[in-house]
């Protein structure tokens, strides 16, 4: 059964429409601050559909990330308490819980693994905001994590260039496959843990 492959041809098509940066713009708002899907979906395909657009696209989901940042970071000061019973009953518990550990012990350098990690980044800023952890520090934090994130997304697939299109379009039918049983193997190791 072919499932990823004509999925990832779609995915190249919906990154090079005329509204796709601005999409880019508001996915890395919101998944900075609420939502669940990584930038990273977006980004990869419009870099390899248009290298040209790059850097602007990684620049784009870094400022936009970071502005969503922001957001998560006032979200934590002004609304915590509402949004706390839905997170304890989260799967982001644990990492809420460990991200405030690592500001005690790490301060604003949590902020920049956070935001260059596959660490749920938005858990962080809205933990950062309970914390009260200092504004300036943390937008700097985000600002370098988050930009080294993407910019790195962008330079891999600029290198990669023809080649790397070529090799994704050949394995990524068994690319797919093989993240779905990793998923798998991962929800049942941690249902078997819990």
């Amino acid at each position: 059964m072919r499932l990823f492959a004509p999925l990832y041809e779609r995915v190249l098509a919906w990154s090079r429409h005329r509204h796709a940066e601005g999409y880019l713009g508001a996915l890395s708002f919101a998944e900075s601050s609420f939502f669940p899907i990584p930038v990273d979906v977006m980004l990869a395909p419009m870099c390899l559909a248009e290298r040209r657009r790059a850097w602007r696209y990684a620049a784009v989901a870094t400022i936009f990330s970071v502005l969503g940042g922001v957001a998560g970071y006032f979200i934590g000061v002004a609304l915590f308490g509402l949004i706390e019973p839905w997170l304890v009953d989260s799967h982001y518990w644990s990492a809420y819980q460990t991200s405030r550990e690592w500001f005690d012990k790490y301060g604003v350098w949590a902020v920049f693994v956070a935001g260059f990690s596959p660490i749920p980044y938005k858990v962080f800023t809205i933990a950062a905001g309970v914390a009260a952890l200092n504004l300036p520090g943390f937008f700097l934090a985000s600002l370098i994590g988050r930009g080294a994130r993407f910019f790195l997304v962008a330079g891999l697939i600029v290198l990669g260039g023809d080649k790397l299109e070529k090799t994704l379009r050949k394995y990524v039918e068994g690319l797919g496959w093989g993240v779905v049983v990793l998923v798998g193997l991962v929800i049942a190791w941690l249902t078997v843990r819990g």
